[in-house]
């Protein structure tokens, strides 16, 4: 069976949201061939520029039922919104659709649309406090990589675009065909949707090298301990000037930034549910697990037990989707046997010529003379 996604643009749109996702699963197409194919679709067709200046061809109306809805984000979302023709033909288009998502700022469309209402979301973190202000009756889980919420999916910014598809992959491929594309795509297979959208040396962005070098410094001996006077002595500072500097450049002191490197390092080894929490508690230098308790609800908002239970039901819904797909592999492989004792073999060749013809995934645009 072949997918059809269909990507919804408008003016100003994030080129890397649309070109990211549609790039997942088109590659998906070589483990599995035909398994999807792409379109992408605006108000009025025709070319539609990207902010980046790239322009894409587009189509008025889909060529054929849609299976997945995505709408990205990007600088021209907010005149999108506002736009009532826009509105209605997003609403139009995801009356029949399977999936609804949005990458990045395109959960504010989606939004203004009516089509989030009351269920928990995601988005840009650098919007999503004003996301949640404009739209009361959204719930905005502001530091998530992706958020499946029944139907609707929607992501973090730009690049959280690429895991949301290879998410919506693995659950309709299978999660060695998510994996393959992850693999040839270069990227981490797979950020989970509740992992923080950024690590905490990104966030803390010290002006000086000399704070720099400290941070690199504690990240590199996590394991051991760190008091403000080691960090202090990697930055070439005395340990009070340290102490000020680096609360001056970061907005923390050097003791929560230790607690939050720690709480990023370990939640990956937590999430996979292997070594005991005692075991990942010394690791990375929390003194005990009840210390690695308190940085994870101060982090993320809850403990370490709490975010392996949600990984542990992430898995199992995708363990239950691959024995779906499974059991209708074997019965797809029935009924094609049956269909061969049948003399059925002239249906599947008249279906196969009646498909309708795959559109390309990124139409060539030409050049102006």
């Amino acid at each position: 069976m072949t997918r059809r996604i269909a990507f919804l643009v408008f003016p100003d749109f994030q080129l890397l949201d649309l070109a990211g996702p549609m790039s997942a699963f088109h590659l998906a197409c070589r483990a599995v061939p035909d398994a999807y194919v792409s379109e992408v679709l605006s108000c009025s067709g025709g070319l539609v520029a990207s902010s980046t200046g790239c322009a894409v061809t587009t189509a008025a109306q889909p060529t054929g039922s849609i299976d997945t809805l995505l709408v990205p984000g990007g600088q021209g979302v907010d005149y999108a919104a506002a736009d009532g023709a826009m509105r209605a033909l997003l609403c139009a288009l995801s009356a029949d659709t399977r999936r609804v998502a949005s990458v990045c700022t395109g959960a504010f469309l989606l939004a203004a649309a009516g089509l989030l209402d009351g269920v928990p979301v995601t988005t840009h973190w650098r919007r999503a406090p004003e996301l949640q202000a404009r739209h009361p009756r959204l719930r905005v889980l502001q530091d998530r990589i992706h958020v499946e919420a029944g139907r609707l999916w929607t992501s973090a910014g730009v690049t959280a675009g690429i895991d949301l598809a290879l998410a919506m992959i693995e659950a309709d491929l299978g999660r060695d065909v998510a994996r393959r594309v992850a693999r040839e795509m270069v990227v981490y297979h797979r950020r989970p949707g509740g992992q923080t959208q950024f690590s905490a040396l990104l966030d803390l962005e010290p002006d000086s090298d000399r704070v720099r070098d400290a941070l690199r410094f504690a990240r590199e001996h996590l394991h051991e301990a760190l008091p403000v006077e080691r960090l202090a002595d990697a930055a070439r500072l005395s340990p009070r000037q340290f102490a000020r500097v680096f609360l001056r450049e970061t907005g923390q002191t050097p003791a929560k930034a230790v607690e939050r490197l720690r709480a990023e390092v370990a939640r990956p080894a937590v999430e996979e549910g292997v070594q005991p929490l005692e075991v990942i508690a010394r690791q990375v230098g929390f003194a005990d697990p009840e210390r690695m308790r308190q940085a994870f609800v101060r982090c993320f908002g809850q403990p370490p037990q709490g975010v392996r239970r949600a990984m542990r039901a992430e898995s199992g819904r995708a363990g239950r989707a691959e024995t779906d797909r499974a059991m209708l592999t074997r019965s797809d492989r029935a009924m094609r046997a049956e269909t061969s004792t049948t003399g059925g073999a002239d249906v599947v060749g008249t279906l196969r010529e009646t498909a309708p013809p795959r559109t390309p995934l990124m139409p060539a645009t030409r050049p102006p003379a």
